[in-house]
């Protein structure tokens, strides 16, 4: 049975879990992944360019099929061998087993702009569909193409084409020329997003409730007294 003391005498191999999850996505077959673990376990013991007839041993492979495995994962950019002095001087050769995480990271960074472009497509296509939801109709090819150019040439966000969509229909205006109009005075206003179009219709109220104010006041405040002079009489001038 084995004690306590030769397990932790055996020590571990930590690898994270994006290499097991990932190495066939990147192109490794499963001998070729345990083969680099098996580099990777002896480099983190201590020994940076590992004995392959150990390897071979423990993987229960001819060693020609071990340098077979190397040379795959040499030639295809998943190991490197480099020559590196140590701290008493000496040259000697290491395995580099970073560029599996290079690789990784890379795979990460194609499915993170792969999600991107289905949210991005998605978006724009529930954009359309708003549209025709508000207008009660199909888009006909001239509004579909202006509303494409909003997105590809003007550079409109969908987000801010929306608000846009929203200002309209609340002041009952179904036209794209007039959608066209707020999305023009926004640009101009340097307004990109949902906050600063809320700050600047806040502002706007503001400004109308300021007039109210003051033509109420206007006309609420009393007429000024007259002195009427009696020419005739200078002792009847009020």
């Amino acid at each position: 049975m084995l004690s306590i003391n030769e397990y932790l005498k055996a020590g571990e191999t930590t690898v994270s879990n994006l290499v097991i999850e990932n190495y066939q996505k990147i192109g490794l077959t499963d001998e070729e992944f345990l083969f680099w673990l098996q580099l990777f376990r002896s480099q983190s013991k201590g020994d940076l360019f590992p004995d392959l007839i150990e390897i071979s041993q423990m993987m229960g492979k001819p060693i020609d099929v071990i340098y077979k495995l190397m040379n795959e994962l040499v030639t295809r950019g998943f190991l490197v061998i480099e020559t590196k002095q140590n701290d008493q001087g000496q040259m000697m050769d290491t395995y580099d087993l970073f560029p599996i995480f290079e690789k990784i990271d890379l795979l990460q960074q194609k499915l993170t702009e792969k999600e991107k472009e289905v949210t991005s497509e998605e978006t724009i296509k529930q954009l359309y569909q708003g549209f025709e939801k508000e207008f009660g109709r199909q888009l006909s090819p001239i509004e579909l193409e202006m509303i494409g150019q909003w997105l590809e040439t003007d550079h409109y966000k969908p987000e801010l084409i929306r608000l846009a969509l929203r200002e309209a229909v609340l002041n009952q205006a179904y036209s794209l020329k007039y959608i066209d109009r707020i999305l023009l005075a926004w640009e101009r206003k340097n307004i990109t997003t949902k906050e600063q179009v809320a700050e600047d219709q806040k502002r706007r109220k503001q400004v109308l409730i300021q007039k109210e104010i003051e033509q109420q006041g206007t006309q609420n405040e009393p007429i000024p007294k007259v002195t009427l002079h009696n020419w005739l009489n200078p002792e009847d001038s009020e």
